[in-house]
């Protein structure tokens, strides 16, 4: 009866580690494409960006990552409909911010007796 026991429970130990194989090969094959993503998206952004607009950009990635990446997209998108003047510079990632910030900048005002504080 142990006998029976122990051929069962070496068959669950098979498959969970099958399963375990399997879900670290997937997990290994998406980072591959994702890296794979990032370096296309990086050549693209390369022969569209002046060396100065690459390092603003680069600049927001280490603060705003997420406002970065949007910026990116855009600027890709952009380029490969023909909207937008190749090679890009600083001035226009500046304007492309500028846009951004006025339209998710929102004005806190804090009324503590009285007086208005404003951030």
């Amino acid at each position: 009866m142990s006998d029976i026991y122990d051929k069962e429970l070496e068959e669950i130990k098979k498959r969970k580690m099958l399963e375990l194989q399997q879900r670290l090969l997937e997990e290994q094959r998406r980072r591959e494409e994702e890296a794979l993503k990032e370096a296309k998206k990086q050549e693209i952004l390369r022969r569209i960006l002046t060396p100065e607009a690459r390092e603003r950009l680069n600049n927001i990635k280490i603060v705003k990552p997420d406002i970065a990446s949007f910026v990116e997209e855009q600027l890709i998108a952009l380029a490969q409909t023909g909207r937008l003047p190749i090679p890009v510079g600083e001035d226009v990632i500046k304007r492309i911010l500028e846009q951004i910030y006025s339209q998710t900048h929102r004005d806190i005002r804090v009324r503590i007796k009285g007086r208005i504080i404003s951030e």
